[in-house]
């Protein structure tokens, strides 16, 4: 009688594993596209298209549950360096992440191609959530979505409280300060005209929030300018997005040379992923642009680093 009732202990513990590592699931969450998208377990096999989706998933402890990426995913580097690849700017294979055993893929329509794998993915039974990030306020929403939609909601709130606390000290610290006119240049083409930030944006967010301004705040959403035109615009700073390699040539672009910021050799490269990928890092992007628009607050008894040490 002992032996079976040992054995019935056991089953009972057997059977209410799964239940219990179950609990919670599934679960649905709302995607950009307004589709509720149900994920009938915690995924442990993510297929993560476009690279801000990827540094979400790594920030909130889902690293280690991606097993494919796009082909120009580049951080975090341990994660790419041991990730497979399901495409890229010519298309992806809804067959390889099928063969891959996906339990989820999370995907952004910035890549067109990837907009067309929601309906096959849906026939095959792979859950597809699309996230857009169109401003600040919306990467952090994305951390909290892939949170609920990965079991990581403690995480992901912290991750998102971070971030906006940080912001919320720039605010703090810079406060009263005059902002600074920027032309920021994210690329160029071979027939000379140039890209620059849309004010409606997640990069406009993080230009005002460190303290500057575009000069070409309220364009069009295209963000395209010419030569003449930021010549016109006569910023008091000039930031590219890319290499230092790159700030010569801009310097020597004809009729730069009457530019306010040309003149004063206030032009700098800054990193092109801390401010054009709308992920986590883009808070270490405002606090670049703020220490290069506004140093004497970063200097000894300076209101950034004053506020720093109060806040320890």
């Amino acid at each position: 009688m002992r032996a079976i009732g040992l054995l019935l202990i056991l089953f009972t513990c057997i059977a209410a594993g799964p239940v219990a590592a179950a609990e919670g699931w599934p679960r649905q969450v709302t995607d950009a596209l307004g589709r509720t998208v149900t994920i009938p377990a915690p995924p442990r096999r993510i297929v993560a298209i476009f690279s801000s989706n990827v540094e979400m998933l790594a920030a909130i402890g889902a690293g280690p549950d991606i097993v494919a990426i796009e082909a120009w995913t580049r951080w975090p580097p341990d994660l790419v360096a041991r990730t497979a690849r399901v495409g890229g700017r010519l298309g992806f294979s809804v067959e390889a992440i099928a063969r891959l055993d996906a339990d989820l893929v999370v995907m952004t329509p910035a890549r067109q191609a990837a907009a067309g794998l929601v309906d096959p993915l849906g026939r095959i039974g792979i859950p597809a959530l699309v996230l857009t990030h169109d401003r600040l306020a919306d990467i952090q929403a994305n951390i909290r979505r892939l949170g609920r939609a990965t079991g990581r909601e403690a995480a992901a709130d912290a991750v998102a409280d971070r971030m906006g606390a940080r912001i919320a000290h720039l605010g703090a610290c810079l406060e009263g300060r005059p902002p600074v006119p920027v032309y920021l240049e994210t690329g160029s083409d071979e027939r000379g005209a140039a890209f620059t930030i849309r004010d409606a944006t997640y990069t406009g967010d993080i230009l005002r929030a460190a303290g500057g301004v575009s000069v070409f705040a309220g364009r069009d959403r295209l963000g395209r300018v010419s030569g003449e035109a930021v010549w016109r615009a006569d910023p008091d700073r000039i930031l590219i997005a890319g290499p230092p390699a790159r700030v010569p040539a801009l310097m020597q672009r004809p009729g730069w040379e009457g530019i306010r910021a040309v003149r004063a050799g206030r032009v700098d490269a800054v990193n092109r992923a801390l401010l054009l990928i709308p992920g986590p890092r883009v808070v270490e992007g405002a606090e670049m642009l703020a220490r290069l628009l506004h140093p004497e607050a970063f200097t000894a008894g300076g209101s950034c680093i004053m506020a720093a040490e109060g806040d320890q």
